[in-house]
């Protein structure tokens, strides 16, 4: 049968349940108050929830990657910012997962299993956006010390965050910039590292955004991630288990955005009648519907075909991204439209979902970018 199992479905019944009860009743007042949904944390963390990926041998769950996209999915549902707790932990561990020592495992992944620190992915710069080659933070072998110099951006959950995976250039001379890139794990606590102040933003206002700084930042030579120049492959296969749950995230502000729609328009009186029952409003439903449930589809399947090593892994992350982040703009939009004046106003939920939409189209790769990497999997 092509279905779920049973216990993905039970894990959905939980997770939606969890939501609506912990985490719905405060998301406006997240996002109002531009804070950290610090409900949401405790109520992720006290289920299990926040890092369900982390393997049972780190003292994780151990959960497959289609769980971890069911359970963003959920809470993004209701609330988009406190989704990032459980994606931003998989971003921000998944180089480690793939690339780390046992040793750097050991002394990073259980601490984020058991809820005590929370990891972030420093790969962007004001400068190497999309082209990620171009990055100028340097790493710095000094006798048992890296020592780390420049500044990252776009950091998600960052100043929340314990430990960071860090890309920075080893060797600037290296023939292909790409090979010159390593990849490391930045504790809060090490001397030179600091945060900058939370960037102004459309959406996802719980999540805090920021620059992280290194000046001189010393860390133990053992926490390189993998071989020296490796970093870049490391970060780029990530994306490949990360781009999935974005494709999660969006799925889940549509589907929140179609619910709170449909009850709408039943309530919703025009000349004498609910407008649900104008076919025009009917023909909206309906493709808003037709258009998630496609992006479900894809969703779910490039998660499972990351985790099994497909060949067309990268295509269908890539593709599964790209088509449910342009749906949930396409989605949201329509809602507010159907709201009508209402939608326009923070009185309803629809207009933050629009705003947190957005930004699902960008980050992890511009939906641009994207289609590059489709096309040159295509044309390989």
């Amino acid at each position: 049968m092509y279905q779920l199992p049973e216990e993905h479905e039970e894990l959905r019944s939980a997770v939606r349940a969890l939501a609506e009860k912990e985490i719905a009743p405060y998301a406006a007042e997240v996002d109002e108050q531009e804070r950290y949904p610090v409900e949401a944390l405790k109520a992720l963390t006290d289920a299990g929830f926040h890092a369900l990926h982390i393997p049972e041998e780190y003292s994780g769950q151990g959960a497959d990657a289609v769980a971890t996209c069911i359970v963003i999915e959920e809470v993004a549902r209701v609330d988009a910012s406190a989704s990032l707790i459980p994606a931003v932990n998989k971003l921000g561990t998944q180089p480690i997962l793939l690339s780390a020592s046992e040793e750097l495992k050991k002394l990073v992944l259980p601490s984020i299993a058991s809820g005590e620190a929370a990891a972030s992915y420093a790969l962007s710069e004001r400068e190497a956006g999309s082209d990620t080659a171009s990055m100028r933070t340097r790493a710095q072998l000094d006798g048992d010390h890296w020592v780390l110099n420049g500044t990252k951006c776009w950091i998600s959950n960052a100043g929340e965050s314990t430990w960071y995976t860090v890309m920075a250039v080893t060797d600037p001379n290296a023939e292909k910039k790409a090979r010159g890139i390593s990849a490391f794990v930045v504790h809060a606590d090490d001397p030179g590292f600091s945060v900058g102040p939370k960037e102004r933003k459309l959406g996802i206002k719980g999540s805090p955004t920021r620059e992280v700084y290194f000046e001189n930042c010393t860390i133990p030579e053992n926490r390189i991630i993998g071989e020296p120049g490796t970093g870049l492959k490391t970060a780029l296969a990530t994306l490949d288990h990360t781009r999935p749950t974005i494709g999660a995230q969006a799925l889940g502000i549509a589907q929140g955005a179609l619910d709170a729609t449909v009850e709408y328009v039943k309530e919703r009186k025009q000349f004498g009648q609910a407008i649900s029952q104008f076919q025009g409003v009917q023909f909206m439903l309906a493709d808003m519907a037709m258009k998630i449930e496609a992006a479900r589809h894809m969703v779910y399947a490039s998660a499972a075909a990351t985790e099994r090593g497909d060949a067309r892994a990268s295509f269908l992350a890539s593709a599964a991204k790209t088509y449910a982040s342009d749906v949930a703009m396409e989605v949201t939009t329509d809602a507010v439209q159907l709201f009508g004046g209402a939608g326009y106003t923070r009185d309803f939920p629809v207009e933050r979902m629009m705003r947190d939409a957005k930004i699902t189209q960008i980050y992890e790769g511009t939906n641009q970018i994207q289609r590059m990497v489709m096309a040159r999997q295509l044309l390989k």
